[in-house]
């Protein structure tokens, strides 16, 4: 009997709730540690970029108006899915030329890191919330907004550090659009997978696989992203991003060296976070 041929997947981008083609029609190879052939992923382009956004805008008003206990449960979801998962993400860890404990021990601990930032969705308004006190006969209270529409560039850690900086950021109301780690783009791509089966509403989160270095100014430079996070860009392209982030006065995280590997705190999720203060008459 004959060998089979070999079935040389091309994987897609995923914008809005759906899996498209790079409107370039470009690909990129994906090849393992030992320089073997993988797959094919897209490469993002401009208008990838912009579609993204849009898609984005479109999915942030709904997100953002559910209540924190119905995100919770959806993210939820996602964690248990991707436990489902779990070999297909260390085999395709390993194949970026980790060993199998440290693939395992990634798959692990973004696994968990999904967990945790889910449990925070109905806690975070707590927190960052207060009742005021103020002299006269007035209710005065401080409630966190999201931010809206953000752009994330993943770092190189493709599974980890991709779910270190995507969680804080829809766990709170926010949309993404996301530059995955250009050098392992697959474990990116298998959680869009994952979302895609999900109860995460189309838009809500949107994955691009491509160059760095192409994408990012494009996203920083959009007019209709609210803030962006550089964790994954390297020092002159994030300089080049803040700068173009200025023009509409985004809010922009600067890139600060596997700072998302530390042990996560609330600090990623309320740098996407506005205060609204309100007043009320008592007694109305």
């Amino acid at each position: 009997m004959s060998e089979r041929l070999s079935v040389r997947k091309t994987y897609k981008l995923f914008i809005g709730g759906a899996f498209p083609r790079s409107e370039s029609g470009r690909t990129v190879i994906v090849n393992d540690a030992k320089g073997r052939f993988l797959a094919n992923a897209a490469r993002a382009s401009r208008k990838d970029v912009r579609d993204a956004v849009v898609a984005a805008r479109k999915a942030q008003a709904g997100w953002a108006a559910r209540t924190g206990y119905n995100r919770g449960q959806i993210l939820y979801r996602v964690a248990e899915m991707l436990e489902g998962r779990r070999g297909q993400f260390v085999e395709e860890l390993r194949g970026s030329g980790l060993g199998k404990a440290a693939a395992t021990a990634e798959v692990d601990g973004a696994i968990d890191r999904w967990v945790w930032y889910a449990g925070w969705a109905d806690k975070i308004a707590q927190v960052t919330g207060s009742a005021n006190a103020v002299s006269g006969p007035f209710f005065n209270f401080s409630t966190p907004e999201p931010t809206g529409v953000v752009g994330v560039i993943a770092p190189d850690s493709p599974l980890l550090g991709l779910v270190s900086v995507l969680a804080p950021v829809v766990v709170t109301g926010n949309t993404a659009v996301v530059v995955a780690a250009e050098s392992a783009p697959l474990p990116a791509i298998t959680l869009a997978e994952v979302l895609a089966t999900s109860d995460v509403p189309g838009g809500v989160i949107n994955l691009l696989t491509g160059h760095r270095a192409e994408l990012a100014p494009w996203l920083a430079s959009h007019q209709d992203v609210n803030a962006i996070d550089l964790t994954g860009a390297p020092g002159d392209l994030a300089a080049d991003c803040e700068r173009a982030a200025a023009d509409n006065l985004k809010r922009v995280r600067r890139p600060v060296a596997d700072d998302w590997a530390a042990d996560p705190g609330t600090a990623r999720m309320t740098a996407f976070l506005e205060t609204k203060t309100v007043w009320h008459p008592v007694g109305i």
